[in-house]
């Protein structure tokens, strides 16, 4: 197998021949089962020394009776319990700031990312430059496969702050010696300014999630720009499954003219574009199993279930060294087949992606939103009047969250200069707490109408996938 190391070590100066379809052909379309001895090998390895290294590690297995050595086979590797985020965000307040499942020492991380901070608490991804390095290699792999080529321009039109979306992209793409363009995404008036970009610099390949595709395409017409002018070829999307929804991803390719390609996993699991779909297949992501080992699992018992069946994706570095993340558990809902791919590599693949999550989070504008971290915020407010309700709707073709909130009598009795005060306020804490923009209104007290056992309060009445089906049929 080309490059197969631990730690891994790339040759940076390789690139294959532009007609190549592989970047490496030998691990891209070897046997499967080949591959499989090989990357239980490489699992034992990233055991043993995350063991090694990390308390969080070494005290969780060894709680569940479980050694590296132990594990002599795939079927073996199920029994490894998995990871949670809430652990996670525990390691991180024992062992600050980083957790105490970092493997290396502080003053070798080389990047700092994280979440916006669910529960009034981000989660640190911290990455060592070796790691760095072999992201880059990976992501640029993987967008060979989807058409890209050295010298091509690629538009980053995605946010450039702890969203590691589109620093990894920009990774990839500065590793393929691409024409990188960092434009981001998010400040007022940027889309605007990112449609006339695009008309004149004509980039083959655009990141962005798929809402931002559809306001960007509202705003171009506002501008008098029909998106085709754009000349984009190849538009990668993530951050919410739209790339893999037959509606959204028909309405994107009609608009742009493009070929939409979904992919992505989970921040923690950078290299994330580790599931992807490419240029030879239609929906769908391919599992990069040599980079990143997937498993679709029960997901009450977390182990694997069969090809061909529904579970939640569970993931495992194969080549980090700073944060390695083993048998993470992710909440989504997939359903995998054995391959080989349509693309001709021999791995398995989602044939419709990522498409459910199995709790309740909901996303806005590529952030994950839990109504748990809503209701903590608003909750720990002292003029808060004991209910709220949140409403995820649309303005155009982006999403919004609305926020109702029951003041506190004595707010409401205090009058309109009180009750702005309290929506600007909760407004703040809002955008500080899960890193989206809410719009707040103030109700009286009672307003709401009380649970008798589980209270919903989250109204979703997005409607684009069903009006996107209808402009079809």
């Amino acid at each position: 197998m080309e490059d197969w190391s631990f730690p891994p070590a790339y040759n940076s100066s390789y690139l294959p021949d532009p007609s190549q379809r592989f970047w490496y052909p030998k691990r891209e379309t070897m046997d499967p089962g080949a591959r499989e001895k090989a990357i239980l090998e490489r699992i034992r390895e990233v055991m043993a020394y995350a063991y090694a290294k990390a308390p969080f590690y070494k005290n969780k297995w060894d709680e569940a009776g479980i050694h590296p050595s132990h594990i002599r086979s795939l079927e073996d590797f199920e029994k490894v319990p998995v990871v949670t985020k809430q652990e996670l965000r525990a390691a991180q307040e024992r062992a600050e700031p980083f957790g105490d499942y970092l493997c290396i020492p502080e003053n070798e991380v080389h990047r700092v990312h994280g979440t916006s901070g669910t529960t009034g608490r981000p989660v640190i991804f911290s990455i060592g430059k070796n790691d760095w390095d072999a992201i880059g290699n990976a992501h640029a792999r993987i967008m060979w496969s989807f058409g890209i080529r050295p010298g091509d321009m690629v538009f980053i039109g995605a946010l450039f702050s702890l969203y590691i979306g589109s620093w990894g992209i920009l990774a990839g793409s500065e590793r393929m010696r691409a024409k990188s363009f960092p434009f981001g995404a998010g400040a007022a008036g940027q889309t605007a300014i990112a449609a006339r970009w695009l008309k004149l610099a004509k980039p083959k390949a655009i990141y962005n999630t798929p809402s931002y595709a559809l306001h960007l395409a509202e705003v171009a017409r506002e501008e008098k720009i029909d998106p085709r002018e754009f000349g984009i070829k190849i538009m990668m999307c993530s951050g919410e499954p739209g790339g893999s929804i037959p509606a959204i991803r028909n309405k994107l390719e009609e608009i742009y003219g493009a070929k939409v390609i979904d992919c992505g996993t989970m921040a923690e699991m950078t290299p994330w574009m580790s599931s992807a779909g490419n240029s030879e297949t239609d929906l769908g992501m391919v599992l990069w199993q040599d980079i990143v080992y997937h498993e679709v699992c029960d997901p009450k018992t977390f182990m694997r279930v069969p090809y061909g069946s529904q579970g939640t994706p569970v993931y495992t570095h194969l080549e980090r060294t700073s944060q390695p993340m083993i048998r993470l558990a992710s909440g989504d809902l997939t359903m995998w087949e054995s391959g080989p791919a349509p693309c001709g590599r021999t791995y398995p693949y989602l044939p419709k992606g990522l498409y459910g999550r199995i709790d309740d989070m909901f996303q806005i504008r590529a952030e994950n939103v839990y109504p748990s971290d809503i209701e903590a915020i608003v909750a720990g407010m002292p003029e808060y009047g004991g209910e709220h309700r949140v409403i995820i709707t649309r303005a155009g073709q982006m999403d919004e969250l609305f926020v109702q909130i029951e003041a506190s009598p004595g707010i409401y009795q205090a009058g309109d200069a009180a009750i702005a005060d309290l929506r600007a306020k909760a407004a703040t804490l809002l955008q500080r707490g899960i890193g989206v923009r809410a719009k707040v209104e103030v109700l009286a007290p009672n307003t709401l109408e009380r649970a008798q056992h589980k209270a919903r309060r989250v109204i979703d009445d997005r409607n684009l996938f069903a009006s996107l089906q209808q402009d079809r049929t």
